[in-house]
């Protein structure tokens, strides 16, 4: 029996892409459901900021993920701002059935060859690239809008808080380093059974930061 895994990504981040690049590398009896969510509404719900929120950080994440990429042998180029508003791509990948192709093409649009998301134009672009004469209409669709909110609260009920992150039998994978514990698990479901697994998963917190208001 093929195994089923969801991947819940946003196009706004470079790790997804980084991560995307990989999956075909998971076993080929895996079955992956691609699940476009709104990664903004994953930091509101948590109460986090992204990475380019900060202003250290984003330096440092920026010239991280290009490195990354580079020791990877993947090609990447940043377009040319960030963060931008990724909503229209979100929608045309589940306008398009969320099917790897689509997700594939929208990935390479946007950080393969860093072009410019709010240029005029982009979604008659995509649906060229597709083969898809509406796509620019198929992104108003209510369905599809609905479909992508959808997609961001059962991410949320399964306790998803950022992006990529992959989830089989109820368990997270978080961010695109991720990946070879994914590939641990698949190899042994009792990965996360061991005594010392068990007692951290719900290690007690010691102190608590108090946020300022």
């Amino acid at each position: 029996m093929a195994k089923t895994a969801d991947w819940y990504f946003d196009f706004i981040s470079p790790f997804a892409y980084l991560q995307f690049q990989q999956l075909e590398k998971l076993p080929g009896d895996l079955v992956i459901h691609y699940k476009p969510v709104l990664f903004a509404g994953l930091l509101d719900h948590w109460g986090q900021k992204g990475p380019a929120e900060i202003a250290a950080k984003r330096k440092f994440t920026y010239r991280f993920v290009q490195w990354k990429a580079g020791d990877m042998g993947i090609a990447l180029k940043f377009p040319p701002v960030h963060p931008f508003n990724p909503l229209v791509f979100l929608r045309a990948a589940i306008a398009l059935g969320s099917q790897r192709k689509a997700v594939g093409t929208i990935f390479d649009f946007l950080w393969k060859e860093g072009n410019d998301p709010a240029a005029d134009g982009v979604m008659a672009e995509l649906g060229k690239r597709l083969a898809v004469d509406d796509l620019d209409q198929q992104v108003q669709h209510p369905t599809v809008k609905e479909k992508l909110k959808q997609n961001g609260e059962e991410a949320l009920r399964r306790g998803v808080f950022g992006v990529p992150t992959l989830v089989l039998d109820g368990e997270l994978f978080w961010g695109s380093d991720s990946l070879e514990m994914f590939r641990a698990y698949l190899e042994n479901r009792d990965l996360f059974q061991t005594t010392e697994m068990r007692r951290i998963s719900d290690l007690p917190a010691g102190q608590e930061r108090k946020i300022k208001t």
